[in-house]
This record gives C-alpha cells, structure tokens and sequence, in this order.
C-alpha cells in the first residue's frame, strides 16, 4: 500500500470506531431512560472486547487460508503480520467486527441480563460472525461469485438474524406492546445517528481498500442512498400519518445506508438513489410487522438493518455493473455472472440469494443456541425487579440523570 492509501485507511478505521458510540447514543436515546446507560455499556464491551478477540484469534479465523468452514490459525496472536498494509487491513476489519454484535443490543435492549451480554458477544463473534466473513471473502461465498462490498450480508443480514432469534428467546418487554415505549431523548438519537452517518462513510469508502476511484464512487453512493432513504420515509410518514417525524427521518437515513452498503462500490450513476428509496419504502412497513406477529424487537434492528441488508444484497444482484468495478475485481470475477448489457442478473442474483438465505439460517439458528446455553448458564431475561427498578442502577450502579 502507499502512504496516502494507508493515511486513508486509519482515517477511515477512526471514522468507523466512532460509528460505536454514535450507535450507543443512537440507540440510548430509544430506550427509556433508565435503562440508558446499560446501552451504552452494551455498546462499548462490544467494542473492547470483540477487538481483543480479533487480534488474538478473530482476524486469524476470518481471513487466513482459503476453502472450508473457516479460517485457519496462521495469523494466530497477529503471527507474520508486520508490514504496514496487513496492520491497517487488521485494524480496519476489526472496526467492522466490533460493531456487528452491538447492533443486536438494540434488539435485546431494556430486558437483556448484562452478564448474558457479556458471554454473547465474543462467543457470537468467534462462532457466527468469524464463519460467516470467511465465506463471503475467501470461502465458497466468494467463490460462486456473491458480492457484499462492505458487509451488507455479513454485518447487517448477520446481525438481524441474530437478533431475531435473540428476542424470540427472551421474550417480550413487560407491558409491551399495550405500553408505549417511546424514545427517552430525542436529542441523543439524532446526534447519534449524525455520527453513523459520518462513520459510514470510512464504513463504506475505507472497504475500497485505498484512496482510489472505488472508494470515492462508494462514498458518493453513499451519501445518495441515505438521502434518498431519509426523504422517502419522511414522504410515507406524512402520507399515511399525516405528519414527518425526527425518527422517521434517521430510520429512512439509517435503513439507505444498510441498503447501499453491500453494493456501495459496484453501482454508479443514479442507482443508488433507487437503493435508498426502496429500502425505506420496504423497512417502513418492515417495522410494523413485530407488532402483528408479536416479538419485541425493541429498537427495530429486524426490521430496518436485516429488511435493508436482504433489499440491499438482492438489488446489488440486479444492478451490480461490471463496467465500474476495479481491474483487480474484474480480473477475478466471473464474466457469466452478468447478463447483457453489463448489468448484474443471471447467475449473479442467485448467488446473492443464495449467500444471504444461508448468512440468515445460519445466524439465526447458531445464535439460538447459544442463547439457550448462556440461558442455562447465566440465565439470559434479567429479573423483573431489576426491569421495573432500571438497569442502570441494577447492572451498573449509575443513573444517567440526577433528577
């Protein structure tokens, strides 16, 4: 790598490693406010350990050897790791590994017993998310041809469907959903979701790999698609509700993003517009659905991060255009994914399907499990005192405001 490449890349790890206390505030100013400070803790341990995980065995398990479940220990302890760009690729990717877990904590949120999160998140880290980023980047995933630019499937597809199972298990939050639950501070979501779209943009633009025309295309799709998201949820909102929320609008923003996310540096033109339009136009009902299937996926996760990576990842098949993809990229990839025309289709679409339905079933069910033995552990629902009293002051002995 050159010096401007790698100057880039830790400026884009930096923007990333700020997108986890941006999703802490983001997702502490939904929960109510007693439980505010236990989302932040969440958050934070997602990042602090799941970095330890990473460099001792994760990055190893994720990116070493080639064929098979996964990755082999060759770079066990960062073992041969010594020049400069293999220690920016490390550092990078495990920006991308710490915040994947902490995308559940808004799905598990008010009702989660911290010392369950605190088993969870390196246990789903070495056993879901390590796997299923080795298929993608150097398994059969990648070798049949799927694409996932900067981790639709193995970041939000990965964590929806974690997720999902997660809040099967646990239950419902008590009251919910006679009860409103509404965001506690309004404020602090939208300065927190300020924050993931600034990180994004190192999220998505830094998976370029350098400071090149990939990543200048991919930070550009970027800033379309969430604008796009933002507006078309504002448009639904008022339609069918007759007024246009500040949720609304950093839900439609945050829903663009998870979309454009996997394809961010294989579209162009005017594509990404139509990336965050009907991700926002899907997610908005997508969140509806918890109600009438009664589970309580508290800070919508399912229903924004897994719905827009699933139409992000399938659209990608669509549109994905040989003609902007970099030389390296095209050089490996097979022509006969692509129809005419040089758009994606044929075998591409299939491959996408394929690679997100297995990333879904896979995370799903893995994460099932190992709820079920942390559960027999630990246990896994806190105690309804602690719920009604507040986590806050149950797990952490804190209080987010002195009233």
């Amino acid at each position: 790598m050159e010096s401007g490449d790698i100057a880039w890349m830790i400026t884009a790890t930096a923007m990333v490693v700020f997108m986890v206390p941006g999703l802490a505030l983001f997702y502490g100013g939904m929960v109510r406010r007693k439980n505010v400070l236990n989302m932040l803790m969440m958050n934070l341990y997602s990042l602090g350990v799941v970095s330890i995980v990473w460099v001792i065995v994760g990055y190893s398990l994720s990116n070493s050897g080639s064929g098979g479940f996964i990755g082999n220990l060759d770079n066990f302890g960062l073992r041969d790791l010594k020049s400069a760009g293999d220690l920016t690729k490390v550092g990078f990717l495990m920006t991308f590994a710490g915040i994947t877990p902490a995308l559940i904590s808004g799905a598990v949120a008010d009702r989660i017993k911290f010392s369950a999160w605190v088993i969870l998140v390196p246990v789903w880290t070495l056993i879901v998310y390590c796997p299923v980023t080795y298929w993608m980047y150097h398994g059969w995933m990648g070798a049949w041809g799927a694409l996932d630019f900067a981790g639709g499937t193995v970041i939000h597809i990965n964590a929806g469907a974690g997720a999902l199972a997660a809040v099967l298990l646990l239950g419902p939050r008590k009251g919910w959903p006679r009860e409103p639950m509404l965001p506690h501070n309004m404020v602090l979501v939208t300065i927190g979701a300020g924050i993931l779209w600034f990180g994004w943009f190192g999220f998505n633009a830094g998976s370029a790999g350098g400071a090149n025309e990939q990543a200048a295309r991919a930070a550009l799709n970027t800033f379309v698609a969430s604008a796009a998201g933002l507006i078309v949820w504002l448009i639904l909102e008022r339609v069918t509700m007759h007024h246009a929320t500040t949720l609304g609008a950093v839900s439609g923003m945050v829903a663009g993003l998870a979309a454009i996310t996997p394809a961010a540096g294989y579209v162009g033109g005017l594509t990404p517009l139509l990336f965050g339009a009907v991700s926002s136009l899907a997610c908005f009902y997508a969140v509806k659905l918890k109600t009438r299937y009664r589970y309580d996926d508290s800070l919508d996760v399912v229903g924004v991060h897994m719905v827009a990576g699933l139409v992000g990842g399938t659209m990608l098949g669509l549109f994905a255009d040989r003609q902007i993809f970099t030389d390296a990229f095209t050089a490996t990839f097979s022509e006969g994914a692509f129809t005419g025309g040089g758009w994606g289709g044929g075998a591409l679409i299939w491959d996408q399907l394929v690679s997100m339905l297995v990333t879904l079933v896979y995370s799903f069910e893995v994460t099932g499990l190992i709820c079920l033995a942390i559960k027999r552990i630990t246990g896994l629902r806190s105690d309804p005192n602690d719920e009604a009293s507040g986590l806050d002051l149950a797990y952490h002995a804190e209080s987010a405001y002195i009233d």
